[in-house]
């Protein structure tokens, strides 16, 4: 039974009026589940596939956006019944957008069934969940272990928003060192392990099953960011506890949206929840039903767009290689990690959509950079990723400038380190003719592996 002013977000119902006969426990009974897994999940596009479809209220094949921020109810007595936690979106019933929203739910059953997680909650943006649901797991005078190499505005959040508003501090481990992660934990105090599928900006692979062996071993709930690789990666059928993510970046695919997810356990999820204590109730980071209608139209072919992303990420890193390139790619056989990424992604996905060159110095970077979208047309400077055409960023001095020099350092962050975000924009032949000129514009070549 749900907790008092606790609305249950994993169930979805026709709506009906209540009656006498209704009590504390018997809309329990008539409960469907949001997400319903088939007994071998093995990949994230059939798990899509077998999600429920939800059809316009006249029948279109496309849902119908639920715009309104506030419901009407057709009994007084209806209202104390909600926020009583009695009746809720189990039963088609809603108050106001903040707490729950058809069409926000809708994207959020979407999102459990791609990640293989019981239920979603979609938030307003990619930091909004992240935040949200460590502060929902950490209490003043909790403790995170987290890998040292992270966005940077998560690092960010860890290192001086939470030791300085919420009393939570982190120890920054390289998750590659399984002692170091088992010695960071304090029993009793850590309460998170939380590290990224494939970190931003160095492409790490963490290690997620043996990862979540060490932290529930002692007890920790294991959060993982899967931004860097939806239907590559899913973390929780690997072990973890949630999965957070980023939706503006390939999810989205258009740049044209920022949005987030909190995806996990139903008890969890229902906890953010609460009317009382729950950190998505009470911070409030709500999506527009709009936002989550647009998004729900491009999840079904995300499958497809992820694998021409990594596609000709691969082709890229090879041939950047071959030309002497100091490439990071998972997919390259001297990556540290290849053997681990191919033993853990869901087949036929690739090896994922970013890759770094290492220019060595922020200087070489930007001329590299101005070449590839100003001389050629390659792509385009800009952070973000997973965007149909090519993104790049010297991530030193942009998406990871809010980490110290020292921090940089230890997660592998050289000052030249051009992050690209392929896109599947024209032919392949087109843009590699585009990348092999703007190189040979640059003004030396030391750079180059002879």
């Amino acid at each position: 039974m749900a907790e008092t002013g606790v609305h249950d977000v994993i169930f979805h119902g026709k709506k009906r009026a209540p009656s006498d006969e209704d009590n504390g426990d018997d809309h329990i009974m008539a409960k469907k589940p949001l997400v319903t897994l088939p007994p071998t999940w093995d990949d994230p596009a059939a798990a899509l596939a077998n999600a429920r479809h939800e059809f316009g209220e006249h029948g279109g094949v496309n849902m119908s956006i639920e715009a309104s921020a506030t419901f009407t109810v057709m009994e007084p007595e209806t209202l104390s019944r909600l926020f009583a936690g009695e009746l809720g979106p189990d039963r088609d019933f809603f108050i106001y957008s903040r707490h729950f929203n058809p069409t926000v739910l809708n994207l959020g059953r979407l999102m459990a069934a791609m990640e293989g997680t019981e239920a979603a909650y979609c938030t307003s943006s990619g930091m909004s969940a992240i935040s949200s649901v460590l502060m929902q797991l950490c209490s003043s005078g909790g403790h995170i272990v987290a890998s040292q190499s992270l966005y940077g505005g998560t690092h960010a959040l860890l290192t001086h928003f939470f030791p300085r508003a919420c009393n939570i501090t982190t120890t920054f481990v390289n998750i590659r060192d399984f002692d170091m992660v088992r010695e960071a934990i304090v029993e009793g105090k850590t309460k998170v392990l939380y590290f990224e599928a494939m970190s931003n900006p160095t492409l790490t692979v963490a290690n997620v099953p043996e990862l979540s062996r060490i932290a529930h071993d002692k007890g920790v709930t294991v959060v993982v960011d899967n931004t860097f690789t939806p239907m590559v990666l899913s973390p929780a059928r690997l072990g973890a506890d949630v999965v957070v993510h980023s939706i503006s970046k390939f999810i989205s695919g258009g740049a044209d949206i920022i949005a987030g997810a909190v995806c996990g356990p139903a008890t969890l999820v229902n906890s953010m929840m609460d009317l009382h204590q729950g950190a998505l109730m009470l911070l409030g980071p709500t999506m527009n039903a709009k936002v989550a209608f647009e998004l729900s139209e491009r999840v079904p072919h995300l499958g497809l767009r992820m694998k021409e992303h990594c596609r000709r990420a691969m082709v890229y890193a090879t041939k950047m290689k071959e030309l002497g390139l100091k490439v990071i790619y998972p997919g390259l056989e001297d990556h540290p990690d290849h053997n681990l990424l191919k033993s853990l992604a869901n087949k036929d996905y690739g090896f994922g959509g970013l890759l770094c060159l290492d220019m060595e110095t922020e200087d070489r970077a930007n001329r590299l950079m101005n070449n590839l979208q100003n001389c050629t047309q390659f792509g385009f400077m800009a952070v973000s990723l997973g965007y149909h055409e090519t993104l790049m960023s010297c991530s030193g001095s942009s998406t990871s400038s809010e980490m110290d020099e020292e921090a940089k350092a230890l997660a592998g962050i050289s000052p030249g380190l051009v992050r690209m975000s392929i896109g599947y924009s024209g032919t392949m032949e087109q843009r590699w003719s585009q990348f092999e000129k703007a190189l040979s514009k640059m003004q030396d070549s030391s750079f180059l592996k002879h």
